[in-house]
């Protein structure tokens, strides 16, 4: 031995930055909801308690997750995945239609949205077909493990393209860009694959393959004021209410846009816009610091793994919230089209919720490995005849 091994522990950055983010969330979705009475049926509080049950629900998958055998994490991979399918399956045969696209299963008076779990899915299920063919060879990733990594992503790819949900389907396909970058994948097959998106996106919008409301979002994002009552409504009224904020924001329940319920469905996709009225630029700021401080320990995470299914999976996981937070945040201040995707721990609801803590957890499971496995800094040498630390 070379010196002690480090007392394994959770990255507490990490654990912090995500409470923050659930509470701040929390108190967010509240105060978008209490004046709702369409929503709430006159209780205030009720999405409250909703957006607390699932918080402490997520809060609880997390835990199983993190304290799962990291052996146990790679055997149960296969099965995570197929099921996603089957939820992703399942919901175009039963799901329900919400804003236009069938992405929805009501189960036990739930709704659940299977293709959030598939994002965590696709990462985990590319992650160990990597690690699986190259892990501990000197090989590097050839054409067979990207075409094998696509595979994985794109039978789910395919699924969420039929609801049509054109939100996840941009996550998703960012996500699997990054982790086919941190794998390893030749930059041919990088380059090749931003060209073939480019083609693609062009042949979907000459072949009129997306629905009208679809490309009502997309001109509306390229002009706002090209129909402020209709397609660019949503953007002009979050832009207002950003706006509204000013440097410190109208007060937490005190925001005029909010009260008045100019935005649509801001306790969800458009949850920003409530941060950045009723707390400012400063409020908005902290949120967004918050989320990077994620993003950030995740990629130090994939940095700290020994092992290149951890690497890989922490990294596509910094990608999904990285682009995801992007999207929301963007879409809410006119940078990026309306999609429809929530914003990571903030955003109400519960498959979101729990995706995004199932993943957590998942961080948090590679880094007490990771820490456990390496050397203390400052560990003294073994010498002949003697005990390290006597």
């Amino acid at each position: 031995m070379n010196g002690r091994l480090r007392n394994p522990g959770i990255d507490r950055i990490l654990m912090l930055a995500v409470l923050c983010l659930l509470v701040l969330g929390t108190l967010l979705v509240w105060s978008a909801t209490s004046h709702r009475d369409d929503l709430t049926g006159g209780d205030p509080t009720a999405y409250l308690r909703k957006q607390l049950v699932n918080v402490c629900i997520g809060l609880v998958l997390m835990v199983v997750v993190m304290a799962t055998d990291h052996r146990w994490v790679r055997i149960v991979a296969p099965v995570v995945y197929l099921a996603s399918i089957g939820g992703l399956v399942l919901v175009l045969t039963m799901g329900t239609t919400i804003n236009g696209s069938r992405s929805w299963i009501d189960l036990a008076g739930m709704s659940i949205q299977p293709s959030e779990f598939a994002k965590l899915a696709v990462v985990i299920g590319m992650a160990l077909f990597v690690a699986e063919r190259n892990e501990g060879r000197r090989t590097r990733v050839g054409a067979a493990e990207v075409v094998g990594m696509l595979v994985i992503a794109g039978v789910p790819a395919a699924l969420i393209m039929l609801q049509p949900d054109l939100g996840t389907l941009l996550v998703l396909s960012a996500t699997v860009f990054g982790v086919l970058a941190v794998a390893g994948a030749p930059r041919r097959w990088l380059a090749l694959l931003l060209a073939g998106g480019v083609v693609g996106g062009v042949a979907v919008l000459a072949g009129h393959l997306l629905k009208p409301y679809q490309i009502d979002r997309f001109l509306a994002f390229a002009n706002p004021d090209l129909d402020p009552r209709g397609a660019g409504y949503n953007t002009e009224q979050a832009r207002i209410a950003v706006g509204n904020g000013g440097l410190f924001g109208q007060g937490l329940f005190h925001g005029s846009q909010t009260r008045a319920g100019f935005v649509p469905e801001q306790h969800t996709d458009f949850i920003f816009t409530v941060a950045g009225e009723e707390l400012g630029l400063v409020g908005a700021g902290v949120l967004i610091a918050l989320l990077g401080f994620v993003i950030w320990r995740a990629l130090a995470i994939s940095a700290l793994s020994t092992d290149l299914f951890g690497r890989v999976a922490a990294a596509g996981i910094a990608c999904w919230f990285g682009f995801q937070a992007f999207q929301n945040i963007g879409m809410c201040l006119g940078i990026m089209p309306v999609t429809g995707v929530p914003l990571p721990f903030v955003s109400y609801g519960g498959s979101s919720m729990f995706a995004g803590m199932l993943a957590i957890g998942l961080l948090q499971n590679i880094h007490l490995r990771a820490t456990a496995s390496q050397p203390t800094r400052y560990a003294r040498p073994v010498r002949q005849g003697h005990l390290v630390g006597r």
